[in-house]
């Protein structure tokens, strides 16, 4: 998965929805002419977390591979990590001022991060050059990326992170509803345990996934919105306020309950996903991404089962129940030191993966972006069709990687795993309001 590989500029995008194949050279051919179309041979690294064999993985990596065929006087240095790998790894060589020349980040606090520590060239005056571009990305997509009224990257993808995914025949076999309530979703755990069934799998090994598929929804179940972004901001509200320690009393109580499988810090979300396709558990918690995986991996039996919802509202919360935590999409970044002949082919591969192609590559490969475009009814698998008319009338709320510290994010991805294993939830809250108020200097 670490394994660096020569390629030269091809395949990358996502936005408003994620897609699958095909286009990348045309894009990559009129992004080249907007440029200037520099045959000076340059080479570029670029470090990005497309490393499985799910739709929307391969539909990227075949973007590179067809960007460099279609530029042969630019040699791409290509690395692949998992997520949690590319994040640490990120952040790692930002300390040292050592960053790749093209890397996949993430919106909001990452970039501020990045951006705060001199390590980004902004991308105004390429995305200015297009404006049939810029402007079809869906409202407030490139928010994430702006600071300081500059532009830093564009959303490659729509990043939702917490749904449901449930298998309606083991539903039925047990006369269990679908959760609706919370009292409706701990019935559910119930009947599941008394019959041996995983009521939810869990694969928290890379600990950000309690945190970002299902600790981000709750808290904002419990304590709304506004709350957290005051917490966030330390303006207003700190982490240990009583209703965020009831957000983690929430999660816990679901630990007890046995609603996850014993081991789900030892196993990752790949495993995690396989216990549901195995019809081990009648349910799984991810984001809108895991869709890809699902449909290229579950067998059909499983599939044509499958259906997706969103967490119920917690009893006595403030947040919206019709809602799911999420950002718009990773995007790809410019190293401050890309210049030249060099920064006019990153430029090209920045149009190739988040480009109009690039978004139809996506959006064909079963994953949502934050770009104006169709989904093919006619092609398109029906799960990720009842996946897109499910977005349609659901909010996107903040998912707490997104908005917290880097010091932060890391207190309250192992803070959930401690708390998950039977830790006191006030000295967890404890633990995460230090650390994002000592990384915020207050």
């Amino acid at each position: 998965m670490k394994k660096i590989t020569k390629v030269s500029l091809a395949m990358l995008a996502t936005a408003t929805m994620l897609a699958g194949c095909g286009g990348g050279q045309q894009a990559d051919n009129k992004g080249a002419a907007a440029g200037g179309g520099s045959k000076e041979k340059v080479k570029l690294s670029v470090w990005h977390n497309w490393t499985g064999q799910d739709a929307k993985a391969i539909a990227m990596r075949k973007i590179l591979d067809d960007f460099q065929a279609a530029h042969p006087e630019v040699t791409l240095e290509v690395e692949g990590l998992p997520t949690d790998g590319l994040k640490t790894r990120l952040r790692t060589v930002a300390a040292a001022d050592e960053m790749p020349d093209m890397f996949v980040m993430w919106p909001d606090a990452m970039t501020k991060e990045f951006v705060n520590g001199k390590l980004l060239q902004p991308v105004d005056e390429f995305l200015n050059t297009k404006p049939e571009w810029k402007n079809n990305f869906i409202p407030n997509a490139l928010d994430g990326f702006t600071v300081d009224g500059k532009i830093y990257s564009v959303p490659m993808n729509l990043a939702p992170s917490s749904f449901i995914y449930y298998n309606q025949a083991i539903f039925d076999k047990y006369n269990v509803k679908v959760p609706k309530t919370w009292d409706e979703l701990k019935t559910a755990i119930d009947t599941f345990n008394k019959n041996n069934v995983i009521p939810v799998a869990l694969g928290n090994k890379a600990n950000w996934v309690a945190q970002s598929t299902i600790f981000s929804t709750i808290g904002d179940r419990v304590t709304g919105t506004d709350w957290f972004l005051k917490a966030a901001t330390q303006n207003g509200a700190k982490f240990t306020d009583p209703e965020f320690v009831k957000a983690l009393t929430v999660l816990q109580d679901l630990g007890k309950s046995k609603a996850f499988q014993d081991g789900f810090n030892s196993i990752d979300e790949n495993q995690m996903i396989q216990l549901y396709t195995q019809g081990k558990a009648a349910m799984f918690m991810d984001g809108g991404w895991a869709l890809a995986n699902l449909v290229k991996t579950a067998p059909k039996e499983i599939l044509d089962t499958t259906h997706i919802s969103v967490l119920p509202p917690v009893d006595g919360g403030k947040g919206q129940a019709q809602s799911t935590a999420g950002v718009v999409g990773t995007g790809m970044g410019m190293s401050k030191k890309v210049s030249g002949a060099q920064k006019e082919a990153a430029l090209q591969l920045l149009y190739a993966l988040s480009g109009p192609e690039g978004q139809k590559a996506t959006l064909d490969s079963s994953t949502l972006v934050s770009y104006k475009i169709d989904v093919d009814k006619s092609k398109a698998h029906p799960l990720f069709v009842e996946l897109n008319e499910l977005m349609k009338n659901v909010k996107i709320t903040p998912v707490y990687d997104s908005k917290l510290s880097s010091a932060a994010v890391e207190v309250i991805n192992n803070g959930l795993q401690e708390l998950l294993m039977g830790g006191n939830p006030e000295a967890i809250a404890k633990k995460i309001q230090d650390a994002q108020a000592g990384a915020l200097g207050k």
